[in-house]
């Protein structure tokens, strides 16, 4: 096993310090890349041996996503005392059920959760859900909020379910996230319960078209950093809009602006929602799947989510860790959360945030002095780009998606089609976003 996982710790490494030279992304072939992983034999195979040809199966599939040109669906990549941690929770293989399976991993989701609300601005007394990503974080914050609002008004939803039950009303921007409508469908509560609130220009939420929304049991979902522009909502004016509804704001990126000085006022009344939704393999650079649910009821989150079986030492009991959670066989993900915000410090976090913003700006200003369209006020980390109508912006993405110097998406906002960069990378500096700009104005010129 010591050979072993040395080896796997020398592959990974060597693979990692290639990424500043490799492409970001290449041509694959599905077919050869299946292909490359065999057939299941009849006979074993020495560990030493799967490993080697799972290296080389793997390699011509591998996207440079953890590097530093990658910029597509803010996905940063890991820190090294993140990655070193991982993996070190893979060979410690516990489970995060509870403190029973592994004291270490309550310890470690305690003392980071608590790091991660002193950071995010969230109150102290919140309870903290190590989850998946984004779409567990707003899955678990809407179960809350749906127990709740449904408890005051007199149903025990997790009893009698949703047939019967009082009308909740939820109301989203016309520009929140997807999550938010999967959610809804794996809730019960489906789509239609949404009532649509209209989106200012800059896509944040319009505060004064919410207060006439909200009328019975009611939940509110907001959005820290837009998708597509950055943009967060009023947070202070929406909770003044509806007092007595359940706000719940989903940050899986954007919610980190609240660690950096200089992007806080941001979400200026972050402390007074009711839960929030956050991702750590964003901003954080911490390796996935990592995310985080907070809730400033930490019995209604466990009243909503927690169970209980005879055979389970410690379930029920709101002590965290499975109780705040969707999975019961889960992976000890705070070592890598404690390891990343061990090596970063607090003023490590604010530096990262500030810099990707920052090295999101000169993206836009470069591109605009080669003659882009920058359809977004640049506030966090999103820069949408142009390069005229959407037929020829698709191609400029395919292009750029082709030639690997980096990797960045498409969106749709507002009818017309974008490149959209999202700078969340470590690694990244302002050499690799000029690069970037060279590559793209070089292939939109040809």
């Amino acid at each position: 096993m010591r050979d072993l996982l040395a080896r796997a710790a020398e592959l990974a490494a060597g693979y990692r310090d290639g990424l500043a030279d490799r492409p970001v992304a290449r041509e694959a072939d599905p077919a050869a890349l299946r292909a490359g992983f065999g057939q299941l034999r009849e006979a074993p195979t020495p560990p030493g041996t799967v490993l080697e040809e799972l290296a080389r199966a793997a390699e011509p599939g591998l996207v440079a996503t953890a590097g530093p040109r990658f910029f597509g669906f803010v996905i940063g990549g890991s820190l090294p005392a993140a990655t070193a941690a991982d993996m070190l929770a893979t060979g410690w293989d516990q489970n995060g059920f509870n403190a029973v399976l592994s004291p270490a991993a309550a310890a470690a989701e305690e003392v980071a959760g608590a790091w991660l609300k002193d950071l995010l601005g969230i109150p102290a007394t919140a309870s903290v859900g190590f989850v998946t990503g984004g779409q567990a974080a707003n899955t678990v914050g809407l179960a809350a909020a749906r127990h709740h609002v449904l408890a005051e008004a007199g149903w025990d939803v997790e009893r009698d379910g949703l047939a019967g039950a009082p009308r909740v009303r939820v109301v989203a921007s016309e520009e929140r996230h997807a999550t938010i409508d999967r959610a809804l469908r794996l809730l019960g509560f489906g789509t239609r319960a949404v009532e649509p609130v209209r989106a200012k220009p800059d896509g944040s939420i319009d505060v004064d078209d919410v207060g006439g929304k909200v009328d019975g049991p009611t939940i509110v979902c907001l959005q820290a950093g837009n998708v597509n522009t950055g943009a967060c909502d009023d947070l202070r004016a929406a909770r003044a809009a509806a007092p007595n509804a359940w706000i719940h704001v989903d940050g899986a990126f954007g919610l980190w602006a609240a660690a950096n000085p200089k992007t806080a006022s941001l979400l200026d009344g972050v402390e007074l929602a009711d839960s929030w939704a956050c991702d750590g393999h964003k901003w954080l650079n911490v390796p996935y799947d990592s995310g985080f649910v907070f809730c400033a009821r930490p019995e209604v989150h466990a009243g909503a989510i927690a169970y209980r079986a005879a055979y389970l030492t410690g379930a029920g009991e709101v002590s965290g860790m499975g109780d705040l959670t969707l999975e019961s066989s889960r992976r000890a993900r705070g070592f890598a959360v404690w390891a990343a915000l061990r090596e970063l410090g607090r003023d490590g976090v604010a530096e990262l945030v500030d810099r990707c913003c920052r090295l999101a700006r000169r993206f836009a200003e470069t591109l605009a002095e080669g003659g882009a369209e920058i359809a977004n006020d640049v506030v966090l980390n999103q820069v949408l780009v142009s390069f005229g109508d959407d037929t020829r912006t698709d191609a400029l993405i395919d292009r750029i998606q082709r030639d690997g110097t980096c990797w960045l998406g498409g969106t749709t906002w507002r009818g017309r089609r974008y490149l959209r960069i999202s700078v969340s990378g470590w690694t990244t500096t302002e050499a690799d976003v000029d690069r970037s700009v060279a590559a793209i104005l070089r292939l939109a010129a040809q």
